[in-house]
């Protein structure tokens, strides 16, 4: 957002790349190397210059930034609505079309202006077909339909490639996501096959938020692309993973090494974007008040040694360490915890 520039929120370049490193519990903005096990800081403390109080936007799941103004997306609703906000959290202004979404949970916005709705939400995972909706900048829609080729999936991250690919990131308890893109070109006209182009697993991280527990740092909330392209990222009900992006190689990006950013507690965060800057990290979250934070950007973060993560801490699968249990069952007995918090919720959702 220009005005957060104005106001010396954003500042400096920024080269992700160190290793996620799942048991070292972070201060927000702080970044660790696997390899070292040390923090390095290419982000400085977060700030929260706003607040959206409108009773309009009670659980903001997509963000993105449009010159000085952000829009601001809901999880569910029965239109598409796409909200305006200024510098200080004000909605201002709405783009609406006339198309009833199933479950939309993330939103790009392209370059020629079209904001693009995920409608991949699917918390049973019964959904026979997903749909991404183009919101165009003279008003009309279009909703493509997509099909996954290994069953339903609930998704809540999408990554649009600077070429205009569309990247769909699953919401797994396990933390084992896949990467899905369509297999032929958007048509309005029928049903498009996704595919499957790669995976993304994550390690639990020990930084607290979320309403699932622990199970949350592994359950993929959100995404976004910068607006130059150069960089992606990924974020949990607790953190924030960024990768340097060439060209509109997405699932390739998602391949390498992430940086790890660990986000403030917040109890539902679902929302990530690039900042007017293209580096630093604006992200929101389900519930009113909804802080809307930004983690600026001060510096380059050299890429850390490939030598693998490092091991999980008991400490950081259970609240006090002193539950007796080895690391992974304690994390999947919190996994599947979520996993009924996540199954129950969904029963309550429109449909």
């Amino acid at each position: 957002m220009a005005t957060l520039a104005a106001a010396g929120l954003l500042l400096g370049p920024f080269l992700p790349g160190s290793f996620l490193s799942p048991g070292l519990a972070q201060a927000p903005g702080e970044v660790v190397t696997a390899a070292a096990e040390e923090t390095v800081a290419p982000y400085s403390e977060p700030t929260t210059p706003c607040s959206v109080t409108d009773a309009r936007l009670p659980e903001i799941s997509g963000l993105a930034t449009s010159g000085d103004t952000t829009l601001a997306m809901n999880d569910g609703g029965d239109a598409v609505t796409v909200y305006v906000l200024d510098a200080a959290c004000t909605v201002v202004a709405e783009r609406t079309a006339a198309v009833d979404p199933y479950d939309p949970e993330d939103m790009a916005l392209a370059a020629d202006g079209t904001v693009w709705i995920a409608d991949t939400g699917d918390n049973r995972a019964t959904r026979e077909t997903v749909a991404l909706i183009a919101l165009r900048p003279d008003g009309a829609a279009e909703v493509f339909r997509l099909s996954y080729p290994d069953g339903a999936h609930d998704s809540e991250a999408l990554l649009l490639a600077p070429d205009g690919t569309p990247y769909l990131v699953t919401k797994e308890v396990l933390g084992s996501s896949g990467v899905y893109r369509p297999a032929t070109a958007l048509d309005a006209g029928t049903t498009v096959a996704l595919e499957r182009v790669g995976d993304l697993t994550l390690e639990l991280t020990g930084t607290s938020g979320g309403p699932v527990g622990r199970a949350g740092q592994l359950m993929v909330t959100g995404g976004a692309v910068s607006a130059d392209g150069a960089a992606v990222a990924v974020r949990t009900y607790t953190d924030v993973l960024v990768w340097p992006l060439a060209g509109s190689d997405v699932a390739g990006a998602l391949a390498t090494p992430p940086a790890r950013v660990a986000l403030p507690d917040s109890p539902q965060g679902e929302a990530v974007t690039f900042a007017a800057d293209g580096r630093s990290l604006v992200v929101s979250g389900e519930g009113l008040p909804a802080a809307v934070t930004v983690v600026p950007a001060v510096g380059a973060l050299a890429p850390a040694a490939a030598t693998g993560p490092a091991a999980v801490s008991a400490q950081a699968l259970t609240e006090d360490g002193s539950t007796g249990l080895s690391p992974w069952t304690a994390g999947l007995i919190a996994a599947v915890a979520a996993a009924v918090l996540v199954w129950t919720t969904g029963k309550l959702r429109r449909r």
